[in-house]
């Protein structure tokens, strides 16, 4: 079953790391990939610069017997069965063409039944809206559907297909969806009505680890899962009360629930599947995802207020919020347990003696203090364990800090840049009842003495400021 390849098809890059039989883990290689506007709000990827790019990776890798292919989540493509073109641009995660439509959904009642059924609120977030709107606007899409040669899917089914020929997802992907019935693991008729989404264009569900089918090359695709979930598994995360947050272009927390979802949620962290290894019983998590992480470090750096990276660590002083200035990371609206895509990106609380390393220290106090709000729900619905963190924004230790502080719990830091292409070589072990110990190194960073209410009550104030602000005729 070795070599072993793991390729992490992310939102900005697409990264691969290789296992030999001896259990070394080398990284392979890294390409980057054109994030694409078309208009305010709107995010695109070119999928066949995506699949270029997955395929280059493969060839850099040189011999391999087994892949595991982690994916965006909620990205959709439209393609022809036939050809393998696509139709359109993917529409990636972020993106909130559907706004609108998420809306006039909500406004009619709809919401009630994407919750008892997915598990999931009406967001342009999830997949169903995009999917539809990739049916009404994609060129061609509605002539190919009465041919019976469209697909519609998340990005993964898309590379599945054209890497193996097998037009399948797995079933963590299509949790994320809100097509997908949370307790019956299948597509649901009533939710594809709903959202106006052809059951017949959609890929079939298989388990995480299992079988995808055979590349060119006669290696087995024996992995595909959301790079969320492949993260936690990454991460060593089994039992309820262990969570791990990525920090990523967004961050993202996940906490295992068992093998039952755990429906309704608590304090806006969403069920959804974790993973299914093989005919073992499907394991579930709690979801909860801060749209804005480390994009808003991107973006200070390309407005020119954030030359390097490194400055987040040469902070002096108190802090921002200490200073009575907080930014609300609110870039692509507020996730987990807001829910409000209108929300708008601010700093409050500036001055004329506010001076630019304050801005930047708000930015990353505001990542830090939207996860201690995670935290939180997770503390609601379970008792915490253990909160473990990856991903690049982890890598600072003024960052690392203000969140132990602010969570006022010990957090637990991966050595490791890329869990989630950890979590894609186990799940590609697992399918063999390979169990590896990993020697995993973790930096504990604890809490300092402190009573940090009052700046979780000033940062709670500051949200309700910009929350709905995108929604006012002239935003």
């Amino acid at each position: 079953m070795y070599p072993i390849l793991a390729i992490d098809q992310g939102t900005t890059s697409t990264k691969a790391y290789l296992r030999t039989a001896e259990g070394e883990t080398r990284f392979v290689g890294s390409r980057g990939h054109r994030q694409i506007h078309p208009q305010p709000g709107w995010v695109e990827h070119d999928p066949l610069e995506l699949l270029e790019n997955i395929r280059a990776l493969m060839a850099q890798a040189g011999s391999f017997a087994r892949l595991g292919l982690a994916n965006q989540g909620e990205t959709v493509v439209a393609w022809d069965a036939l050809s393998k073109r696509p139709l359109h641009n993917a529409i990636v995660w972020q993106d909130n063409r559907t706004s609108a439509e998420t809306e006039r959904m909500k406004a009619e009642g709809m919401e009630a039944e994407t919750l008892a059924r997915a598990g999931l609120p009406l967001d342009p977030y999830f997949s169903a809206t995009k999917l539809r709107w990739l049916l009404d606007n994609a060129p061609g899409a509605r002539t190919l559907h009465s041919q019976g040669r469209l697909r519609l899917g998340t990005s993964d089914a898309f590379f599945i297909d054209c890497l193996t020929g097998v037009f399948a997802t797995d079933v963590s992907t299509a949790s994320r969806t809100c097509l997908l019935n949370l307790r019956g693991l299948r597509w649901d008729e009533t939710l594809c009505a709903l959202f106006g989404v052809p059951l017949a264009c959609l890929p079939e569900i298989r388990p995480t680890a299992g079988m995808f089918g055979r590349l060119a090359g006669g290696a087995v695709l024996s992995a595909s899962a959301v790079d969320q979930q492949a993260a936690l598994f990454g991460h060593g995360c089994q039992a309820p009360g262990d969570i791990k947050i990525t920090f990523g272009t967004g961050a993202f927390a996940l906490g295992l629930t068992g093998a039952a979802p755990a429906m309704g949620g608590a304090d806006g962290l969403l069920p959804t599947v974790a993973w299914r290894i093989g005919a073992a019983d499907t394991q579930y998590a709690l979801d909860g995802g801060i749209l804005t992480a480390g994009s808003a470090l991107e973006w200070l750096r390309g407005i020119g207020l954030l030359s390097d990276f490194a400055e987040i660590d040469r902070f002096e002083g108190p802090s921002a919020a200490a200073q009575g200035v907080f930014f609300i990371p609110a870039l692509a609206g507020l996730g987990c347990p807001y829910w409000d895509r209108a929300a708008r990106g601010a700093w409050l609380g500036l001055g004329l003696e506010t001076p630019r390393a304050v801005l930047i220290r708000a930015v990353v106090e505001g990542i830090a203090l939207r996860a201690a709000e995670l935290a939180g729900a997770f503390a609601k619905a379970s008792p915490l364990a253990r909160i473990s963190i990856d991903g690049g924004v982890s890598r600072s230790a003024y960052f690392t800090q203000f969140l132990a502080d602010a969570a006022g719990c010990a957090i637990s830091v991966a050595a490791s840049a890329d869990l989630t292409a950890l979590g894609m070589l186990r799940f590609c072990e697992a399918v063999e009842n390979v169990s590896r110990p990993e020697g995993q190194d973790w930096r504990v960073v604890r809490p300092r003495a402190g009573d940090f209410s009052a700046i979780h009550a000033r940062f709670r104030q500051a949200v309700a400021c910009v929350r709905g602000y995108g929604a006012w005729p002239g935003g």
